[in-house]
């Protein structure tokens, strides 16, 4: 879920995509008195443990901390908050230099298309994460041919005092710099933010195996698993306005985004936006509504 002519020939046309994307939903009234569409504190929880032992990112997960890791929850609908029609589930490890997360998709006809990076992933199945700081949140997105999109988003409350006005990646008078004010949630209490499509995660790393046949509609196929990893380092700035610990210490909680999107709808209540936690509405981009990942210093494999 969960942009943009040169941007303003890339970059605004992949905002104005999106946007259409995103109102094809309705939206749904919160079920709790919140100043956001989700009740924040229901947000889903999960328990990210270390690993000791190297993970090669090939897609394959066939490492035995990912055998040991703990799968989330079945994803639900972002709006409704009801199962999603196939399994999706994802696990996420850390050791002292990356985080590691892995997405299990249940999906019968892979398929994708695009292959030029940072093109509108969402006009494909993919699946996303998103990464927030205090001030700041990352955006990823994948499909099934390992064709990556990210952005960085600042909030404007502290564009200028937090230095990010002075950063060439964040600069306004960059093309690919553009104000950014959500999607179907537009009265975010903390108002609109400042999104750069110049920004990389340094060191990123993702594989993608499938487990069928791509672009093939002949056959059924079981689906697709991903792999990434995100250095530590690369998150500077997203843990730079609370001094967050990069590792993280044992016990320390970030808010984390696990989502899949698809050009396919199980049913009329369907959004085709399916989420470990719901939104309430039709926008990936409302921190508050990210699950709570607590990172844990036990080793994975002694999870029982």
């Amino acid at each position: 879920m969960k942009l943009l002519l040169g941007f303003l020939t890339v970059v605004l046309p992949m905002v104005a995509l999106m946007t259409a994307r995103c109102e094809e939903a309705p939206t749904r009234a919160p079920a709790v008195q919140s100043k956001f569409p989700c009740d924040p504190e229901a947000a889903a929880h999960y328990t990210a443990y270390r690993v000791h032992e190297p993970i090669k990112v090939n897609g394959r997960l066939d490492e035995k901390a990912w055998g040991a890791v703990p799968h989330s929850s079945r994803f639900v609908d972002i709006i409704t908050g009801k199962p999603a029609m196939y399994d999706t589930r994802v696990g996420v490890l850390w050791d002292e230099k990356n985080l590691y997360v892995a997405y299990w998709v249940e999906e019968p006809h892979v398929a994708a298309t695009l292959t030029k990076y940072n093109s509108p992933i969402w006009q494909n199945n993919d699946v996303e994460v998103f990464i927030a700081g205090k001030d700041t949140y990352y955006e990823f997105e994948l499909n099934a041919l390992n064709t990556v999109y990210e952005a960085f988003f600042v909030w404007e409350d502290v564009y200028e005092k937090d230095g990010f006005s002075k950063m060439p990646q964040f600069k306004r008078s960059n093309s690919k710099v553009q104000s950014f004010n959500g999607v179907g949630f537009t009265t975010h209490p903390r108002g609109k933010r400042v999104g750069s499509w110049d920004w990389k995660f340094p060191g990123r790393k993702t594989a993608v195996y499938i487990d069928g046949t791509l672009n093939n509609d002949k056959d059924k196929d079981r689906g697709w698993t991903v792999e990434l990893a995100f250095p530590w380092k690369g998150m500077k700035l997203l843990a730079k306005a609370d001094g967050r610990t990069l590792p993280p210490k044992d016990g320390d909680v970030w808010r984390i985004d696990f989502s899949r999107f698809n050009q396919y709808k199980g049913s009329t209540n369907d959004s085709g936006g399916w989420f470990l936690s719901p939104h309430g509405t039709w926008d990936s981009h409302i921190p508050e509504c990210f699950p709570y990942v607590q990172f844990s210093t036990n080793d994975v494999m002694t999870v029982k």
